[in-house]
């Protein structure tokens, strides 16, 4: 890499000050379009071994790999996923990869290089002043326009019209192309730009793009007018639009160069580092809310889960959404019960994950089962089936039917609740002291979550508690019911039989 010297590095950092076109040609500034640029940029990075696209987890062998490859090759690039996939955001941070300052010709409408001049505008100032014309800089934050695609979207909003008012302002024929009004895309040149949700976009919306992405110009009405537009186009689509909505025509998308598919997290940990991420918390909850590592799991296996749940559209897709505002429900249920008991601290229970349920239910898509079966009862059985999917991971499998003789691990748990044959209730919002002294109650419970996993801390031994005994019902080994105050467990026999005596 190539050492820059001190009074290189000042002229750099001073690059700014330099307000005309005649200093801008002594500094021996040269113009490279900004797809050399992303490209350029992006082989710096490369080889300092550089983050390019950083907070985007679980795309490292995949998707990454594929839009840098895109990049090099100079293509126009559209992103196919489900919602919650990190589209957009793979093209926002597509901005780290642009110089830090370009120079425009100051005044103009669609940011014209100094040294290769576009529009009329830029070049009669030019040929006018010549080397004193004046020239901005244009920061890459302000390089970036997104549109997204929704069935009004005009050709005048994105290309152009003829503007009425200027002409007569200027006084100036229809036949002047300074009667122009430009769009969206001529006033984004040299930067990137996003349309979001593409085959939303009307076809003969589609149809207008054909010229700037292939030859790079614009054709507004009937004016013999060519802009060679230098674009980054990044388009985003949902597979569910080609068939619900509308879709990509076919010679629009045989000029985008790459093609990328996203995905959802593959795996627990990369969804909980994106939730980690995401989450938008109060200080006060993460200073006073302690949450278990395997609360963390549950939370993320809901969402896995749902992507493979009968009742849910999976074309639709489960965003990484739900699990970002279950988490932050998640905190906010055990917040309010601290508020109501007056603690200081508390941890996340089982009985929180009641609390989750309307960040479920607004975010899934369900199919005519789901439909029958009610929202609520999905989200429930997502919970359910979380659980169950966990479990075993941690502790013996639970068998259907145990051998007779055969002891089972969870056994004494169980005799526990068939010879207390009292009401076993935890309530939502009891204080943090009372609600460990009903744990420790089940005695059995303890010894049997030290025996399988030693290594639970003090801290979180009352979830892991807990979380047997919702397993325990899962499984059908114990019974509970769900009331407005709180849960109650119980042996699924003994009030059965206690009621024969």
């Amino acid at each position: 890499m190539k050492r820059i010297g001190k009074k290189e590095l000042k002229v750099n950092m001073n690059i700014t000050s330099i307000k005309t076109l005649g200093e801008l040609k002594k500094y021996g500034y040269k113009s490279k379009s900004i797809k050399d640029e992303l490209r350029d940029n992006l082989i710096d990075k490369i080889k300092i071994k550089e983050t390019v696209f950083k907070g985007v987890h679980g795309y490292e062998d995949t998707v990454i790999p594929e839009l840098e490859r895109a990049i090099l090759s100079r293509h126009n690039i559209n992103l196919l996923g489900l919602r919650g996939q990190a589209k957009t955001r793979l093209a926002r941070l597509m901005l780290n990869l642009l110089d830090e300052y370009i120079p425009i010709v100051e005044g103009s409408e669609i940011n014209d290089d100094p040294l290769s001049p576009i529009s009329r505008y830029a070049i009669e100032l030019i040929d006018k002043k010549q080397d004193k014309t004046p020239i901005a800089w244009l920061h890459r934050n302000n390089r970036f326009a997104e549109k997204l695609a929704t069935p009004d979207v005009t050709v005048a909003d994105i290309i152009g019209d003829v503007d009425p008012i200027k002409a007569a302002n200027l006084k100036l024929s229809y036949a002047d192309d300074r009667v122009i009004h430009y769009g969206m895309i001529p006033r984004a040149n040299r930067c990137i730009f996003v349309i979001n949700e593409l085959p939303d976009l009307q076809a003969r919306i589609q149809v207008a793009l054909f010229n700037i992405l292939q030859e790079g110009d614009i054709q507004i009405r009937g004016f013999k007018l060519r802009l060679s537009l230098d674009m980054q186009f990044v388009f985003t689509a949902n597979p569910e639009d080609y068939t619900n909505r509308g879709s990509i025509v076919t010679p629009l998308k045989d000029r985008i160069g790459s093609q990328i598919l996203t995905h959802y997290p593959e795996t627990i940990k990369i969804a909980k580092k994106i939730t980690s991420q995401e989450a938008k918390l109060d200080q006060r909850q993460s200073e006073s809310i302690f949450v278990p590592e395997l609360a963390k799991d549950i939370l993320e296996q809901i969402v896995f889960e749902a992507r493979n749940s009968e009742f849910i559209d999976a074309k639709s897709g489960v965003s990484a959404r739900l699990s970002i505002t279950a988490f932050e429900n998640l905190l906010s249920t055990a917040e309010r019960r601290l508020i109501y008991s007056g603690d200081t601290k508390t941890s996340i229970r089982m009985s929180d994950f009641i609390g989750i349920i309307p960040a479920i239910t607004g975010k899934i898509e369900l199919v005519y089962e789901g439909e029958q079966e009610g929202a609520y009862n999905v989200a429930l059985t997502l919970l359910g089936n979380a659980i169950k999917t966990l479990y075993p991971i941690f502790f013996p499998k639970i068998k259907k039917i145990e051998k007779q003789g055969v002891e089972a691990p969870y056994d004494n748990i169980i005799s526990w609740f068939f010879n207390n044959n009292t009401d076993f209730d935890i309530l939502d919002d009891i204080p943090e002291n009372d609600y460990s002294s009903i744990l420790k109650k089940v005695k059995p419970l303890r010894e049997f979550v030290l025996k399988h996993q030693p290594d639970v801390t003090k801290s979180e031994i009352l979830f892991w508690k807990e979380f047997v005994l919702w397993s325990l019902v899962e499984f059908k080994k114990l019974s509970k019911y769900r009331y407005a105050e709180g849960t109650q467990f119980k042996d699924p026999y003994g009030s059965f039989i206690s009621g024969l005596k």
